[in-house]
């Protein structure tokens, strides 16, 4: 199984759409950047599910590597849904203001 490292260029986008950038192409990126993390997520449910089916099938896998699949997909879906929970915040405090 490889291990993926995190990667900054989703730290550094952000950090890039901070700067003068249009509204218009903060919401893209924004719904790139979450795009992106569900398809992480995705790829990390999908890599999970076909080790635990080896493992229940009796096939050579290593516990330990099924182990750490399932958790790196339980952070990925955490921060998933920490990040959809940031954007309602953000969608509903923009409804609250006066125009």
């Amino acid at each position: 199984m490889e291990l993926n490292p995190i990667q900054n260029t989703t730290i550094q986008g952000l950090q890039t759409t901070r700067t003068n950038a249009k509204p218009q192409n903060v919401m893209q990126e924004v719904g790139q950047t979450f795009q992106e993390a569900l398809n992480a997520l995705s790829q990390s449910q999908q890599n999970s599910d076909e080790l635990m089916q080896k493992l229940a099938l009796g096939e050579d896998v290593e516990l330990h590597q099924v182990m750490i699949a399932a958790e790196q997909t339980d952070v990925n879906f955490r921060v998933a849904v920490a990040i959809r929970d940031k954007l309602v915040e953000a969608y509903r405090e923009m409804m609250r203001m006066a125009v």
